[in-house]
């Protein structure tokens, strides 16, 4: 396999489809048909506006996407794959003239085996989802001592947050300022900020993304509690010290997922406590790609948008 066709950011706002060839093979690396893949609307969403802060490896042309699920369709010195797997695709770096920072959005990709997660066919295009869950396992045990007691945000990855906590053991309240995402709560209650009246959470996470949050959550803490962010904040996040102070606040960054949250959703998964469903609600071709990014973005009704590579 030499080539792949491939969703490309040429620059901020510029997307299209187009062929593009793979780089060499390595020793290792397993290739995979990507059944469909789908469209973050933190990182993505500000690689589409220009707005992504400096990262190594980043840069124009780019292949977007770390969310996908495929078949193995190569896998000549795998050791514990074989050709027919199907697998979850958590990026690539394998093109040969275009940068695979992410690098999921394609029909084909190749990557070492290693980065590569069996997943149950039964899961169907939800095991895109794989990575924003295994990303709200890792916040939601950020604390290493409490689960969420409070969740800002009620889009696709709070709402995952919100279920691991349901499935940890917690009874998370889920803050939501649009009407047209307070529906959907499963074990746990939504409510527009307004109507919050509590000054004693332990612990709060943060996924909305909104650098100006702290000064509305810090009031509705108890003494030492937490606030874990897990969102992406693009302009510098700040907060007035004084009540901060007054509280012994602490302050937690949860980044990118490790392997052992990845292992912990799977099992939450094959043993019943965690369901995926009901998040992926559009769907698209990768030949419309830029419509449907632009329903990603901008549409509150979007959870989660996938391109479905079966229909080229």
């Amino acid at each position: 396999m030499t080539q792949s066709d491939a969703i490309v950011f040429d620059q901020p706002r510029a997307l299209g489809m187009r062929r593009l060839a793979l780089a060499a093979r390595r020793a290792g690396d397993v290739a995979v048909q990507i059944e469909a893949s789908g469209i973050s609307t933190g990182t993505e969403r500000l690689l589409w506006t220009g707005e992504m802060p400096p990262f190594p490896g980043m840069g124009y042309p780019l292949v977007p996407g770390y969310e996908a699920v495929g078949r193995v369709v190569e896998a000549e010195d795998a050791r514990r794959l074989k050709v027919g797997d199907r697998v979850f695709v958590p990026g690539s770096n394998g093109f040969a003239d275009a940068r695979g920072l992410f690098g999921a959005s394609a029909s084909h990709v190749q990557l070492p085996e290693g980065r590569l997660v069996p997943v149950a066919d039964d899961l169907g295009n939800d095991a895109v989802l794989l990575a924003l869950a295994a990303t709200a396992h890792h916040a939601v045990r950020a604390s290493g001592r409490d689960l969420p007691e409070l969740i800002v945000g009620h889009g696709a990855l709070g709402r995952l947050a919100a279920r691991l906590t349901v499935a940890l053991g917690g009874q998370p309240v889920v803050w939501e300022t649009a009407p047209a995402r307070q529906a959907g709560a499963i074990g746990y209650a939504v409510i527009a900020p307004k109507d919050e009246d509590r000054t004693d959470y332990r612990q709060i996470l943060d996924v909305s993304g909104d650098s100006t949050i702290l000064d509305r959550l810090v009031p509705h803490l108890g003494r030492g509690g937490e606030i874990v962010l897990a969102g992406f904040y693009k302009t510098p996040v700040s907060f007035a010290f004084p009540p901060a102070f007054m509280r012994e606040v602490r302050m937690k960054i949860a980044a990118e997922w490790r392997p052992e949250d990845m292992e912990a959703v799977c099992a939450l998964l094959a043993g019943g406590h965690l369901s995926l469903a009901g998040l992926l609600t559009h769907a698209s071709r990768p030949n419309t790609a830029e419509a449907a990014y632009r329903t990603a973005f901008e549409d509150a009704d979007c959870l989660k948008m996938v391109l479905d590579w079966r229909a080229l």
